[in-house]
């Protein structure tokens, strides 16, 4: 019985060092993968990798310089959030952009945006406040002449900090994907389809939401939201009065080429 005691104690010490171990790597391999999904998503946003196109696992390793594993893991968290499709026989898709579904979801992201600029006004703390009005000093800064690219970096900015603000983790797996989205959106909208229209009117109604949300003012930062949205509405009319549809899918100019 002693012998057999000795034993189990000598495992039980030695197991927490095997957990270490893995778990060292563990985050490792997540820190990539991370890298990973950041990198392609704002390939996704920007339409480096444009909607509608196929392609491997290996292109995207040669287009990223990342490897198999943290690539692989980040097509997959993508594949969930719908940006990303798997296609047997014919490998991946960036995903087309259907305008009939992005309104729908518009609907979806006006309530969950309204429910997290409350719980952030509710929530968030002196830090949380103070990074609100240094991003709006950013935004004020380049307010005429800000391009869509720097733009989207500092709106990915604003939604991570209000979902970290709001204290409710959850939040981030929900609106991720659908600011991805829109993202991408707006960047053909003010890319290819209104080029020469200034920022200006979208970066005043971020500056909006995050001077009330930083001055505790819920209803105005609810009203501020409201307004962002109904933003994002008309950007989706003009996307789809007489814009060109392999912006949505470029195996259309393909088949129109043809």
């Amino acid at each position: 019985m002693a012998a057999r005691l000795s034993s189990l104690v000598r495992l039980h010490r030695k197991a927490p060092d095997r957990k270490v171990s893995s778990g060292a790597g563990g985050r490792s391999s997540q820190t990539l993968a991370e890298r990973a999904y950041d990198t392609l998503e704002e390939m996704i946003v920007g339409c480096t990798l444009p909607p509608g196109q196929y392609l491997a696992i290996q292109d995207l390793q040669e287009r990223t310089g990342l490897g198999r594993t943290p690539i692989h893991l980040a097509v997959n968290r993508l594949a969930m959030d719908t940006l990303v499709l798997i296609r047997p026989r014919h490998g991946l898709q960036i995903a087309p952009i259907d305008l009939v579904r992005t309104r729908t979801l518009l609907r979806l992201r006006r309530d969950i945006e309204r429910f997290v600029v409350q719980l952030a006004c509710e929530h968030g703390g002196a830090g949380a406040r103070n990074q609100m009005l240094h991003i709006a000093g950013l935004l004020r800064a380049d307010r005429d002449a800000m391009s869509i690219g720097t733009f989207n970096r500092i709106d990915r900015r604003i939604d991570r900090l209000f979902i970290e603000a709001s204290g409710e983790p959850f939040l981030e797996h929900t609106l991720r994907p659908l600011h991805t989205a829109f993202r991408r959106t707006g960047w053909i909208y003010h890319s290819r389809v209104r080029p020469g229209e200034s920022m200006a009117a979208s970066i005043d109604l971020h500056l909006a939401i995050l001077d009330a949300a930083a001055a505790g003012n819920i209803h105005a930062a609810l009203l501020a939201t409201d307004a962002l949205m109904r933003f994002v509405g008309t950007t989706l009319d003009a996307l789809g009065h007489g814009a060109d549809p392999a912006l949505f899918d470029c195996n259309l100019a393909l088949e129109g080429d043809g």
